[in-house]
């Protein structure tokens, strides 16, 4: 499984370390920008790098994307055919668990304002761990979703 990581100025930071985290979890990773730091850049250009990747791989490759709130991440990457992106910034653990579970997401928005470096790790590592159940109701239901 490759993961791919994107991120705008406000992402910038956590991304880089998560970079290395993932790394160090056994999985593959491929960094999609921003590549420095930029006040001014704009996120759709590095989101669009990764989604655009995992939409052409769905069963092999995953994304990571980082904003400020992961809202405009998360519209960008669902823009994408097969592509589910999920957002998490803080709170409720579950929220993750379930977006793999339940919805099979591909892609995890997070919102780096309100995540702290460990917060992140810690949705980061359960998203990955967690597999899809393959419930026909959620298998139906995804369908749905692509259709």
């Amino acid at each position: 499984m490759k993961i791919f990581f994107a991120a705008d100025h406000a992402g910038f930071e956590i991304k880089n370390e998560l970079l290395n985290f993932v790394k160090g979890l056994g999985f593959e990773v491929e960094d999609c920008g921003a590549y420095k730091f930029n006040s001014n850049d704009d996120y759709p250009e590095f989101v669009k790098r990764a989604a655009e990747t995992v939409s052409k791989n769905p069963e092999n490759k995953k994304a990571i994307i980082l904003g400020g709130s992961g809202q405009g991440e998360a519209m960008v990457a669902n823009k994408f055919d097969n592509i589910r992106a999920a957002e998490y910034y803080g709170g409720n653990l579950e929220i993750v668990r379930l977006s793999r579970e339940h919805n099979d997401a591909n892609v995890l928005s997070l919102g780096a304002r309100f995540l702290s470096l460990d917060e992140a790790k810690e949705a980061v590592k359960l998203w990955l761990e967690t597999n899809f159940s393959n419930e026909e109701k959620h298998k139906r239901r995804i369908k749905n979703i692509e259709n």
